[in-house]
C-alpha cells in the first residue's frame, strides 16, 4: 500500500473529480464548491473552517475558478493558494481545464510551493522541490516534501 501524505488544512475545489484526483495522491479533506457557485453560507463556512484548520484555495486556472478564488480571497484573505498552470491542468483528450486532470507532480508541486517550496529543475529538466534556504543537501526529496507540506505519514 502506498503511502499517503497529510495534509491538515482543508483543500477548496470546484467539484468531485477534483476531490477524487487529490485523495488519489493525498490524504486530505476537501471542500468542494460545485463549479461556479458560491454563496454566503459556502464562505461562512470556509471562515471557519479557516480559523479551525486553515484552508487552500485550490481551484481550476480558468475564467469560473479565478472568480471563485477572488471571491474566496476577498472573504477569507488568510486563506493560502495553490495554483496550477493551464498545461498542468490540461485535459489528455477533449474537455475542460481542471485540477481532476493533473499528475501528482504538477500536484505535489503547487501544494509544496503553499509552504514554501520552490520549484526548480534538476539537470535532466525535472521539477523538483527544494525548499528556499537548502542548508541541508543530503535530505531526501520524501522528507523535504513531508517537513515542507506539514505531513503526518499515514501507516
Amino acid at each position: 500500500m502506498v503511502e499517503k501524505q497529510k495534509i491538515n488544512e482543508v483543500i477548496v475545489v470546484e467539484g468531485r473529480d477534483d476531490t477524487a484526483n487529490l485523495k488519489r495522491y493525498f490524504d486530505c479533506e476537501t471542500y468542494e464548491t460545485g463549479g461556479s457557485s458560491i454563496d454566503d453560507r459556502d464562505l461562512e463556512r470556509l471562515k471557519r473552517l479557516e480559523d479551525k484548520r486553515g484552508i487552500i484555495v485550490f481551484t481550476d486556472p480558468d475564467f469560473q475558478g479565478e472568480r471563485i478564488r477572488k471571491i474566496i480571497m476577498q472573504a477569507v484573505p488568510n486563506a493560502k493558494h495553490a495554483f496550477l498552470n493551464r498545461d498542468e491542468a490540461r485535459p489528455k483528450g477533449k474537455g475542460s481545464l481542471g485540477v481532476e486532470h493533473a499528475n501528482f507532480e504538477a500536484l505535489n508541486q503547487a501544494l509544496a510551493e503553499v509552504f514554501g517550496g520552490e520549484k526548480v529543475t534538476d539537470e535532466f529538466g525535472s521539477a523538483k522541490t527544494q525548499e528556499p534556504s537548502s542548508d541541508r543537501s543530503s535530505v531526501s526529496k520524501k522528507e523535504l516534501l513531508t517537513e515542507v507540506l506539514s505531513v503526518k505519514k499515514n501507516y
